[in-house]
C-alpha cells in the first residue's frame, strides 16, 4: 500500500479525491486534510496567507499519522501567488515539516507539462484577471509558454465548487488555443475529475487539471507510476511501469 497525502483548502472539490483513487485501481491511498483557508477569496493577500507555513504545518501531523510518503499541497492559486522562489521556499519548508518529500499543485502542473512533453499551453481559469496572471507568470518562469491565459473572475472557491460538466466544458473550449499542446485548469476548487477523457477527446489534447496533477505529483515523489487512462493522458504515458 502507498499511501499519499494532501493538503486540501476548505472543501469545495475534494470529492475529487476519492473518485481518483477508484480510478487508480491499485494499493494507493489518497489521505486528505482540511487546512483552514482563512478568507476564501481568490485575492492576493488572502491567497499569501492561505498559503502560510502556519496553516500548512497544523495539517501536517494528521498526515504523518496516516504514514504518508509523499505531501503535496492540493492549492494552485495558494502556492503560485508566491512566485517562483517564493513557491520553492514554500515547499522546502513543508517537506521540513513534514519530514517527508513535499510539492504543491503549481509544480505538479509544471512537472506533469514536461511529463507529456507539452512546452505551449493555454490555461482556463476560474481566477479574476489578476491571478490568473500570476499563474502564467509561474509558468513561464518554468520555462513553458502560456499563449492565452481565459480568467472567469470568480473570487471564492465555494462557487467554483459549484460549478458542473457544462461550465468545466465552457471554460476549456474558451481557453483553447489551436497552437497550445495542452489546456491547463488550474483550480483543485473545480470538479474535474469525471471529466478529462471526454475533454480531451473533445479537444483533440492533453488537458490538465489541478486535482489530476495533484495526485501525479504525490505519485511521483512516491516513485510509483500508475496506467490509469481514465484520468487522461498524463496517467497513460510509456513506458508503463505498475508497481
Amino acid at each position: 500500500m502507498t499511501a499519499l497525502g494532501f493538503l486540501y483548502p476548505g472543501h469545495s472539490a475534494e470529492d475529487d479525491y476519492p473518485r481518483i483513487e477508484q480510478l487508480l485501481g491499485s494499493d494507493i491511498r489518497l489521505d486528505l486534510v482540511h487546512t483552514d483557508i482563512g478568507e476564501d477569496a481568490h485575492r492576493v493577500d488572502a491567497l499569501l496567507e492561505m498559503g502560510s507555513a502556519g496553516r500548512l504545518a497544523a495539517g501536517v501531523e494528521e498526515l504523518r499519522m496516516s504514514g504518508a510518503e509523499s505531501v503535496v499541497w492540493a492549492c494552485t492559486s495558494g502556492s503560485f501567488v508566491y512566485g517562483w522562489e517564493g513557491a520553492h521556499d514554500q515547499v522546502r519548508a513543508l517537506a521540513r515539516t513534514a519530514g517527508m518529500p513535499a510539492s504543491s499543485t503549481s509544480f505538479a502542473f509544471v512537472h506533469a507539462a514536461r511529463e507529456i512533453g507539452a512546452t505551449r499551453v493555454a490555461v482556463g481559469a476560474t481566477y479574476p484577471d489578476d491571478v490568473a496572471g500570476l499563474f502564467a507568470e509561474f509558468l513561464r518562469a518554468a520555462g513553458i509558454e502560456v499563449v492565452g491565459v481565459r480568467p472567469s473572475g470568480i473570487i471564492t472557491a465555494a462557487e467554483v465548487g459549484t460549478w458542473g460538466e457544462a461550465e468545466v466544458f465552457a471554460l476549456a473550449r474558451e481557453a483553447d488555443d489551436e497552437s497550445a499542446e495542452a489546456v491547463l485548469l488550474p483550480d483543485t476548487a473545480l470538479h474535474t475529475a469525471a471529466y478529462i477523457p471526454s475533454l480531451e477527446k473533445e479537444l483533440g489534447k492533453p488537458v490538465l487539471t489541478a486535482n489530476q496533477v495533484t495526485v501525479w505529483e504525490a505519485l511521483r515523489l512516491a516513485d510509483r507510476r500508475v496506467n490509469a487512462p481514465e484520468l487522461g493522458a498524463l496517467f497513460t504515458r510509456e513506458p508503463i511501469i505498475q508497481a
